[in-house]
């Protein structure tokens, strides 16, 4: 006689990562991920804005959102009814009220502009201060398209990279180019120079 069983939920440890007063946009990253590896991301992005969201959906939300929190957050949610609410309330803490979350995004911007390297800057160093700060601009909600960063990538680079640099504006098409491509091209162009010297 053959039994049927239901198939059980899968259930495994997560580490929730901790908000901290310098990490919001890295932890909001990592919690949305976990929020969606626990079914319950569309309490905080609901699939249909008009829709409501299923009681229990929500509580399993805000007790993962209270997991990721240091206590003096945590006791400034208690008065938030939903996980959207608590949500929004992290977000509206770690980034601030809109004028300080577009001054911030300015003065983003206004490094991302000036930012070059320097000729004894390595290309890894230097890349990952350049996407940490599009990351960052990105999180507060200004737009920032590919194109103009692979742009200013390839204007920031110094003249030890003028030649690849030059090839990619000539015979690349720009306007369709990944950020992550121009990286390859220009890692690739520095590992055949050392190479070669």
């Amino acid at each position: 006689m053959e039994t049927t069983s239901k198939p059980k939920e899968s259930s495994f440890g997560l580490s929730y990562p901790l908000l901290t007063k310098t990490n919001y946009t890295a932890w909001a990253m990592k919690m949305k991920v976990f929020m969606q590896a626990h079914g319950v991301w569309e309490a905080i992005e609901p699939k249909d804005p008009k829709g409501t969201v299923e009681d229990k959906i929500d509580k399993r939300a805000l007790a993962v959102i209270y997991q990721g929190v240091p206590e003096d957050v945590l006791l400034s949610l208690s008065e938030r009814k939903t996980s959207k609410q608590a949500w929004d309330a992290v977000k509206t803490m770690s980034l601030g009220a809109d004028k300080v979350r577009m001054a911030k995004a300015q003065t983003l911007k206004c490094e991302f502009e000036t930012m070059s390297m320097k000729d004894t800057d390595q290309f890894d160093d230097f890349y990952l201060k350049l996407n940490n700060l599009v990351t960052n601009i990105r999180a507060l909600g200004e737009k920032m398209e590919e194109v103009y960063v692979v742009k200013k990538l390839l204007r920031a680079v110094p003249t030890r990279f003028l030649q690849i640099a030059s090839a990619i504006e000539q015979f690349g098409n720009l306007e369709e180019m990944s950020v992550e491509e121009v990286v390859g091209s220009l890692k690739a162009h520095e590992e055949r120079v050392k190479g070669v010297t």
